[in-house]
């Protein structure tokens, strides 16, 4: 168990990264390498380019397929079945994403 969290909570290659683009081909210059950074840069990032990677499904996808944690991904598609927008969406996503961020954090030994 304590390998499957530290797996979803690792750093990942920069090329396995999440970009955050506000379009296809537009890239906002920023970019997530972990849970913890995805979270923060779901409160940095605009509205628009959180509403274009939802409804594409590219956040669920990377969080399944990358980071390995299909529980956060299924939150995330529940979120986008709900079609939210803007900021309501930004408080919504990022709750999820650092509720998720910290009960997997919980579930790590606490070092000494």
């Amino acid at each position: 168990m304590v390998e499957s969290v530290s797996r979803i909570l690792r750093k990942v290659l920069r090329e396995e990264a999440f970009y955050f683009f506000s379009s296809i081909g537009n890239y906002i210059g920023e970019r997530a390498v972990s849970m913890e950074e995805f979270s923060e840069k779901i409160k940095e990032v605009n509205n628009k380019s959180l509403e274009f990677h939802l409804y594409r499904g590219d956040f669920e996808k990377w969080v399944d397929e990358v980071l390995g944690d299909a529980k956060l991904a299924k939150r995330i598609s529940e979120l986008r079945n709900q079609k939210l927008v803007g900021g309501y969406l930004q408080d919504k996503l990022y709750l999820t994403v650092l509720k998720r961020y910290k009960e997997l954090k919980s579930d790590l030994p606490q070092s000494v």
